[in-house]
């Protein structure tokens, strides 16, 4: 039975606070975008015109208001799982943690994340299906769809299965230390997933060839030889049979590094405007952005782990939320749900710093192409081809984007170029 006392109170005061802060920004963007949402910026004209200018407010607007939904729906069911004793009913289902600890934790696991994805497929079936179709940008099929969906849970299945075993095995048969070792295993298995996504598992998912415009690829290959940049291929993807968003991006490790370009981007863009968006990808490479998240991040999990090691065999934290004794799994999940509302915190500080990332890689477009021209007709082609926000509020940006507002974006390029 739930026990309401200062830890329970505390957690729900800063999740509602949380949820509040969340949705106020939201709706500080939406009413940004009523105010200024019919000003064309001056970059931007004669690139989107009043009728584009029109469909990217709503379909802000719909995103906006279909995430907030989303988010105070998951918030709902965060609490109704944790306050009516769902979570020690379940536990009780399962084999005996004490003489079955792996096993009873795999079936915790896994029933949790069936119920979380169960619980998400209407929300993503009406933003795939719904919104996305509405505005042009869907392609799939209902058929692909499904397919997707299944070899989705089985890649999952096959991946985190054993990951799971092994991270409980530590947890059981390594008391004092297993956050250290976990921590170990957790890093290695992000590597060896960004070096299997390109050649194994993204190949599941999409078909890729070499580009095959003859011009383009020499550019490319250029442009890599300047940066000192090896890679295993630069590829095209058919993309498009998903969706009309365009994209393109650089992947893996070691012999697995290569370059993708979406179908639908060769599509609608000039070679130049490919060659300067790949040079501020590569600029990401060359200034070790990706490296240095992927060590922040593994501090700040190393920290974690350290935290959540002396807390987990904690009683209050059992009793609060309706257990009888300590079971180390079921401390992680609860927790994970209870730092969940100081993620809010921190997440501007990552915004930011991704966003002053992004201005280097901007910078090294200067450096490697010499002008910084064909990036910005390139942004302004994504901005109308993507429906993106122009006048987003600058409160919410700060929080939640991980690049420069476009308009800023822009103005600051042209300032760039030689």
């Amino acid at each position: 039975m739930i026990r309401w006392n200062g830890l329970l109170i505390a957690f729900l005061s800063l999740f509602v606070a949380a949820a509040l802060v969340r949705e106020g920004l939201a709706w500080l963007n939406v009413r940004h975008l009523r105010r200024h949402g019919g000003e064309v910026p001056a970059a931007f004209r004669g690139q989107i015109d009043a009728a584009t200018l029109a469909k990217i407010s709503r379909y802000t607007a719909d995103k906006t208001r279909f995430g907030s939904f989303t988010g105070l729906f998951d918030d709902a069911v965060v609490l109704v799982v944790l306050l009516t004793g769902l979570l020690p009913w379940l536990l009780g289902r399962l084999p005996d943690g004490e003489t079955h600890f792996v096993l009873a934790g795999l079936g915790f696991f896994a029933l949790l994340a069936l119920g979380s994805t169960l619980v998400g497929l209407p929300f993503e079936i009406y933003s795939t299906f719904g919104i996305e179709k509405r505005y042009g940008f869907s392609t799939i099929t209902p058929r692909l769809w499904l397919i997707d969906q299944l070899k989705s849970l089985a890649i999952s299945a096959a991946l985190l299965g054993p990951l799971a075993a092994a991270f409980l095995a530590l947890l059981r048969f390594a008391p004092a230390n297993w956050w250290f070792w976990t921590w170990i295993l957790f890093a290695a298995f992000q590597l060896l997933l960004i070096w299997l996504y390109p050649a194994l598992i993204a190949p599941l998912f999409n078909r890729f060839e070499p580009v095959k415009d003859e011009g383009l690829r020499a550019a490319i290959e250029s442009l890599a030889a300047r940066a000192g940049l090896k890679t295993e291929g630069i590829y095209q993807s058919d993309a498009g049979k998903r969706s009309r968003h365009t994209n393109a991006y650089f992947t893996g490790i070691g012999r697995t590094k290569r370059i993708v370009l979406f179908d639908t981007l060769l599509v609608s863009h000039t070679p130049a405007e490919i060659v300067a968006v790949l040079a501020h990808e590569i600029g990401h490479w060359q200034k070790h952005h990706i490296l240095k998240q992927l060590l922040l991040i593994e501090a700040l999990s190393l920290a974690l782990f350290w935290i959540a090691s002396q807390l987990v065999a904690w009683p209050f934290l059992y009793e609060t939320f309706g257990f009888s004794r300590p079971v180390p799994f079921v401390g992680l999940v609860l927790l994970a749900i209870l730092f969940g509302p100081l993620t809010l915190l921190v997440t501007p500080l990552f915004a930011a710093m991704q966003r002053r990332f992004e201005r280097a890689a901007d910078d090294a477009v200067a450096e490697l192409v010499g002008t910084t021209a064909p990036l910005a007709a390139a942004l302004k082609r994504l901005a109308k081809e993507n429906l993106a926000n122009l006048h987003p509020h600058p409160l919410y940006a700060h929080f939640f984007y991980s690049h420069p507002p476009l308009v800023e974006r822009v103005a600051r390029l042209a300032g760039l170029d030689p």
